[in-house]
């Protein structure tokens, strides 16, 4: 091969320098037509594919590789092969080339007498033992000289031996190294931009998520870790179409957190329609579902579009899921599964775009087990399941709740603000609450009612908690007899449940009189000093 092979036929690289320090763009475009095209190379590796395309073309070469350098600097690489040479492993030839930085010549049957690397005698078996490999190192002319890769050739001796001093080639060479070097720079200057602004992304898409569940904060209070994951939850629920499904215990908000939801995702501007399906009886629940066309049963004066037609575009929650028919539940998974349904009594399907969230306090998979809950509904539903925590699982939020409620009551009731005693609150955060969240509630309205106005609700303002002795002292009925033997079976600590009936004893009175201690010591026979140290021992005052 000579210079000609790479060269123009005008002038040619007789006159062009080829020193890789100097190399020009410019020139070597001029002197090396047929290799412009490498200039249109769009990444490090279609450099390297156009290169071995346009090589293959010159007169006595078989074969040809361009293998490049790692990131780590440590392994060559081949495109289009999971082969990897070391850089260390002087069992293939391009590790000499690499260390050494000279080119390597040698026949195909000495390279696999003197080389034992598997991968590097992979390449040559079907190669002919008369060829000739010579192996260039690829450097960028930069100060550096950054190293690159390796160029791989096989031809007949003559034509192979003739490259090491082909004008041509050089001029080639230095060319794609230049290429390669700039679009190497390129590539990584677009991925640290890419990365930069995936992490931007990220960022603000954090950020806006955060925002969002700092928004639900308002509706669903609570500082508490079990809250804080929860409101997350919500977030990634919000941001999809997902059927969702809000399982919990009575009185946790699973209503509130369905309209959280739909407040937070794309439909918020839709209708929110929902159903209890527990307190509607079956005979009217799919009429209320469905709608129904006039005459479609008895008293169907006129057509009524159902639940499912007035939540199109919006959401439709159904509370208590756990109660509906079965053969409503075959139903409701035509519409999850097609979007369409059937009113009552109607000829054609009709369609409706909506959203799906249920909720259930009832264990869904017992019920599966008992035939009374459809399992392919059940995983229908469950695309997206959430789980509200008990007030037991977020004891922390009682106090925030606590001023909440009251701030609430004080605006339902046109009342001047109150707050609440430590003792109380104490009283508040040692207690069972089966009703959780609502049984709360139901509590402070009941204190902020018994508490007088413009005074903060204290521990003798709270009902009892429901244990059989503490409810029969503060109803004031007498325990005498065989009644009160029975009551006094379970006790263990004789101090503490004569405690608890003292403190019984004068929180009933206090309430009897509205919190009047005057009233209640005398009531007692006691003096009102003695009534108060009872009360700051007993912990129902705020001392």
């Amino acid at each position: 091969m000579t210079a000609r092979a790479f060269a123009s036929p005008d002038k040619g690289l007789e006159k062009a320098s080829v020193d890789p320090q100097v190399l020009d763009w410019a020139q070597c475009l001029a002197a090396m037509p047929a290799a412009r095209h490498l200039v249109e190379s769009t990444t490090p590796k279609a450099l390297r594919e156009r290169l071995i395309a346009l090589l293959c073309q010159g007169p006595g070469l078989v074969w040809a590789n361009c293998l490049y350098l790692d990131g780590s600097g440590r392994w060559l690489g081949l495109d289009g092969s999971d082969a990897q040479f070391d850089c260390s492993d002087f069992g293939h030839p391009y590790a000499h080339v690499i260390r050494s930085g000279k080119s390597l010549s040698l026949s195909v049957r000495d390279a696999r007498a003197r080389l034992d690397c598997p991968a590097f005698q992979a390449q040559v078996a079907a190669l002919d033992g008369q060829l000739r490999l010579q192996v260039r190192p690829l450097r960028a002319a930069n100060g550096a000289r950054t190293w690159l890769g390796a160029l791989a050739l096989v031809g007949e001796s003559e034509s192979v031996r003739a490259l090491a001093h082909d004008e041509g080639l050089a001029a080639l060479e230095a060319l794609t190294c230049q290429l390669w070097h700039r679009l190497t720079q390129q590539q990584g200057e677009r991925q640290r931009s890419q990365v930069l602004k995936d992490s931007l992304a990220k960022l603000n898409e954090g950020a806006r998520r955060q925002a969002l569940a700092e928004r639900l904060a308002g509706d669903l209070l609570g500082g508490s870790a079990a809250m804080q994951l929860l409101r997350k939850q919500m977030v990634r629920a919000a941001e999809t179409n997902l059927a969702v499904l809000v399982q919990g215990e009575t009185g946790t908000g699973k209503d509130r957190v369905a309209r959280a939801i739909h407040g937070a995702s794309q439909r918020a501007q839709g209708p929110f329609m929902a159903i209890n399906c527990a307190a509607i009886p079956e005979t009217l629940l799919e009429s209320e579902l469905f709608g129904h066309e006039k005459g479609a049963f008895s008293g169907a004066d006129q057509a009524r579009d159902g639940l499912i037609s007035q939540a199109d575009g919006g959401t439709l929650f159904l509370d208590e899921i756990g109660d509906m028919p079965m053969a409503l539940q075959a139903k409701l998974l035509r519409v999850l599964e097609s979007g369409r349904y059937r009113p009552l009594g109607a000829s054609e399907e009709r369609r409706a775009d909506l959203r799906l969230i249920a909720a259930t306090h009832q264990p869904l998979r017992e019920r599966i087990q008992e035939k009374r809950f459809r399992a392919d509904l059940y995983y229908r539903l469950g695309q997206f399941p959430l789980q509200v925590p008990t007030l037991a699982e977020r004891r922390d939020d009682i106090a925030l709740l606590t001023d909440a409620f009251i701030a609430d009551f004080c605006s339902r009731e046109a009342r001047p603000p109150m707050g609440i005693t430590p003792a109380a609150l104490r009283q508040l955060k040692a207690r069972h609450y089966p009703g959780n969240v609502r049984e709360l509630k139901n509590l402070i309205d009941y204190a902020c009612a018994m508490t007088p106005s413009g005074g903060d609700i204290e521990a003798y303002a709270l009902p009892g908690e429901q244990a059989p002795l503490g409810e029969a002292l503060a109803d004031g009925a007498p325990v005498v007899g065989e009644a009160a033997l029975a009551l006094t079976d379970d006790v263990i600590d004789l101090r503490q449940t004569l405690r608890e009936v003292e403190a019984a004893i004068i929180r009933q009175r206090l309430q009897r009189f509205d919190g009047n201690r005057t009233q209640a010591a005398e009531s007692l026979g006691l003096p009102k000093r003695t009534l108060a140290h009872k009360c700051r021992l007993l912990e129902l005052d705020s001392k």
